[in-house]
């Protein structure tokens, strides 16, 4: 029997959903939302991010924390949550955090 005639674009497709869960973050098993609050969190409470969402507030600028749980990265082995901090339409600094919020980084090449 030879090769399965079709879409090749349709076999691309379906092969990168049955990838897509190795490729996504395992999520610490807490119970409800836990592990996405954690995560935007460890962002929206650093000294400069705050000093800087004050002044956003005095501008009447909306400030939004946005956690792309379809965009896992890898980096170093582990796997990382996107966080974007964002204000006026724009992205103003984007953040990689662990799914267990114990450790994070700056990402400044994702934006």
């Amino acid at each position: 029997m030879g090769p399965v005639p079709g879409n090749p674009r349709l076999a691309l497709a379906l092969l990168a959903c049955a990838c897509a869960p190795a490729l996504a973050c395992e999520v610490p098993d807490e119970g409800g939302n836990t592990p996405w609050r954690r995560a935007v969190a460890k962002i929206r409470y650093l000294p400069d991010i705050e000093t800087w969402a004050q002044r956003m507030a005095q501008e009447r600028a909306v400030v939004k924390y946005v956690l792309s749980l379809d965009q896992p990265k890898r980096v170093g082995g582990r796997c990382w949550w996107p966080v974007e901090v964002r204000a006026q339409g724009r992205t103003w600094r984007r953040f990689l955090v662990t799914p267990d919020g114990k450790a994070w980084i700056e990402d400044s090449a994702g934006y």
